[in-house]
């Protein structure tokens, strides 16, 4: 097993320089995936991994969003020979300290998804907050479970052997409703996921690219999609919920 990270960026020239010092003391490959970032953070993400081997830059001429940012970064790990990419935002908003608990979660669970469960501090915007759980009844709705703790955290382990077969077949967004429909399809493919408490917090300087119109409108829509593409599965997730019910105690999944 080969773990690399993936951070996706966007005109977040000012806090990807922190984020990035802080994940590499963890010693582990950084692909930067520059999603058509304007010059000023270009330049600055040029100049970083210039001064570290550990670091590769990945270009994307035009801005595909995060979603497409992540799969693009997905796709080159596996064309350097990584078996799993660890997912983590450029803005700082995640514990970077919590890489190597991720890293060895992933090396004991190798087929497992495994991803953050957000822990917020008051900086999380009202609003955003009250959205997640809407999105996350949706979510539990869509899977018919509680399985999916948050399907919002962009911090998390993705198998790519797993994940990226799902992602050519499925052709998931690309933008703010990837992380969302990722989790769900590979839900409904029985793939396991493991969860890991993970500090949140919100920069007052940080910059946002979640449009609440736009964004809202792209999760709307997404969530009626997965609606039915989860009542075409019904008989199949009924038949695995039941058996997860009635499974002999001490039986997992």
């Amino acid at each position: 097993m080969r773990v690399c990270i993936v951070i996706p960026v966007y005109n977040h020239e000012h806090a990807v320089k922190i984020t990035v010092a802080e994940v590499r003391k963890h010693g582990v490959s950084v692909i930067l995936v520059d999603d058509g970032s304007g010059e000023t953070c270009a330049a600055e993400l040029r100049k970083i991994t210039a001064a570290d081997s550990g670091l590769e830059l990945l270009r994307l001429p035009i801005n595909q969003g995060k979603g497409g940012a992540v799969m693009a970064g997905l796709l080159r790990a596996s064309q350097l020979g990584f078996t799993h990419a660890l997912q983590i935002d450029a803005d700082g908003q995640h514990d970077a300290g919590l890489v190597p608990a991720f890293v060895s979660t992933a090396l004991s669970h190798p087929t497992s998804m495994i991803c953050g469960e957000p822990r917020f501090d008051f900086s999380i915007p009202r609003h955003r907050f009250y959205l997640r759980y809407l999105t996350h009844l949706m979510v539990w709705l869509n899977t018919l479970s509680l399985d999916i703790k948050d399907s919002m955290c962009g911090f998390r382990v993705y198998p790519l052997s797993i994940v990226l077969p799902v992602i050519e077949s499925e052709r998931p967004g690309r933008r703010m409703d990837f992380d969302i429909e990722i989790l769900v399809r590979l839900h409904w493919r029985g793939v396991p996921m493991q969860w890991i408490p993970s500090r949140v917090s919100y920069p007052a300087d940080g910059v946002s690219h979640f449009r609440l119109i736009r964004d809202n409108a792209l999760l709307t829509i997404l969530q009626i999609r997965l609606l039915f593409g989860m009542l075409r599965r019904l008989p199949r997730l009924l038949g695995r919920r039941l058996q997860t019910v009635f499974a002999p105690a001490g039986e997992s999944r």
